[in-house]
């Protein structure tokens, strides 16, 4: 028997995070976070974002901002309005890479505009990068359960789907 016919794919998997861990994310297992646990990371089944990382990584990538614009960013990226998927997505993808804007008063100044980062792409190492398996998504009865989800600063950005080589 070949050495690809032995490997299963939870070996896949576990070899997968093992070389994410040398790049520096943190692995995390999904049943662990997953609701009612003790260390739960999300309220429903249904969310994929990451509040409380998505919060703290907005404070600490944009402390010149006051906390009400952080606040209105993060009520943004959490709740798109655009009706349509592909308006949201592109709304999204805009935020993520230029940031959101946000608009607030200075003290004794006029209303100012400004962009709150969601990720730190000039010094990586500000970000905090997270890799999920087994995080399981249940939406309209469907349940869906990806391999392995990339997150960054409690956004889920890349899902991956592993094989078994053999």
């Amino acid at each position: 028997m070949t050495p690809a016919a032995r490997l299963a794919e939870s070996d896949v998997e576990e070899h997968t995070l093992a070389w994410l861990r040398d790049l520096g994310y943190t692995t995390l297992f999904g049943p662990d976070i997953a609701p009612g646990e003790p260390a739960a990371e999300r309220e429903t089944w249904q969310d994929v974002i990451l509040k409380r990382r998505l919060k703290e990584a907005i404070e600490r990538l944009n402390p010149h901002i006051p906390p009400s614009a952080r606040e209105d960013a993060m009520r943004k990226v959490l709740h798109p309005d655009s009706p349509s998927l592909i308006g949201n997505n592109r709304a999204f993808h805009k935020m993520l890479v230029d940031g959101v804007e946000v608009e607030y008063q200075r003290p004794g100044e006029s209303i100012t505009g400004d962009l709150v980062r969601l990720i730190d792409f000039h010094q990586p190492e500000n970000n905090d990068w997270l890799a999920i398996n087994q995080f399981t998504i249940i939406e309209n009865h469907h349940n869906r359960r990806p391999d392995i989800i990339l997150f960054v600063n409690g956004l889920p950005l890349v899902v991956i789907e592993l094989k078994n080589p053999a």
